[in-house]
């Protein structure tokens, strides 16, 4: 079987699924910052977790589009011929789907004071309306869209300066590279396993759940519960309201590394997925 074209509907809809689903996922922070401003913790909390299960779906849609590349590759590595030249062009395909999540990442994080306005106005919807679905079909309000439109600013220039990430806790913003980096790839990473080795392709795909998995527990004991307690602390008057601002700068601003890393651990995680599927092969 010949190479297949590089470009498809499948690369093009995977690289701007994943770009949303990053976006969506640094939008929510904005929901700390929100809840401090509102002093409406609890409701804050529930659109966050909103705003992460549609990232959480939206990557379950973007992982077929994975799978029929990664088809397409596995049907041309059969060729001996076009072995090696079909896993090099699967692997620049997927990195470009890495990447696309990293422009995401930034482009969420440029626009955080829309997010935090958007969730300041959902607050307030969910306050009138009583429901949080009602709250959220708000936002195809044309009038809604307008004042989210209004309110978008560009960054100030001088953010380093006016964050000072000795605000923040060392240990969250590690986590936060840590987990990032690892969720980035957690899907690339086992399908790219399974077309390194096709004996254990299955089991490789499958071992994607077993990693985001793995990221998300961290996620739970590391990241949220120390940017939750800052949070608290801030509504109480125990701490500044800037410093729920810098922890939610420097969550984007490490998020940006962490996915800027998962390409660097992209091919180890690729090979170590396939010894684990390997070995899971081997029990009885």
């Amino acid at each position: 079987m010949a190479m297949t074209a590089f470009w498809s509907t499948q690369l093009v809809l995977a690289l701007v699924l994943n770009c949303a689903v990053q976006a969506i996922q640094i939008g929510a922070y904005a929901a700390r910052l929100a809840g401090v401003r509102s002093g409406r913790i609890g409701t804050s909390i529930s659109l966050f977790n909103l705003f992460v299960t549609a990232s959480r779906f939206a990557n379950l849609i973007y992982a077929p589009m994975l799978g029929t590349i990664s088809d397409r590759t596995a049907h041309a590595v059969r060729n001996p011929l076009y072995a090696d030249a079909a896993i090099h062009q699967f692997e620049i395909q997927i990195r470009l789907i890495v990447l696309a999540g990293t422009v995401g990442t930034v482009l969420g994080a440029l626009l955080l004071p829309t997010f935090t306005y958007l969730f300041m106005r959902g607050v307030a919807s969910f306050e009138r309306l009583g429901s949080v679905p009602r709250a959220v079909a708000r936002l195809g309000d044309p009038r809604v869209i307008g004042d989210v439109i209004r309110s978008m600013r560009p960054p100030p220039r001088n953010l380093l300066n006016r964050f000072k990430i000795h605000d923040v806790p060392a240990g969250l913003l590690l986590g936060n590279v840590i987990v990032t980096g690892i969720y980035a790839i957690g899907v690339v990473a086992a399908v790219f396993a399974s077309v390194l080795d096709p004996n254990v392709a299955r089991t490789a795909t499958l071992l994607s759940g077993i990693v985001n998995g793995v990221a998300t527990i961290a996620f739970a004991l590391v990241v949220d519960p120390t940017s939750a307690f800052i949070t608290d602390q801030a509504v109480k008057g125990e701490r500044p309201v800037s410093d729920v601002q810098a922890m939610v700068f420097y969550l984007a601003l490490t998020a940006i590394v962490g996915t800027l890393l998962s390409q660097l651990i992209l091919y180890p995680a690729a090979l170590f997925i396939g010894s684990v599927a390997r070995v899971v092969n081997l029990l009885h």
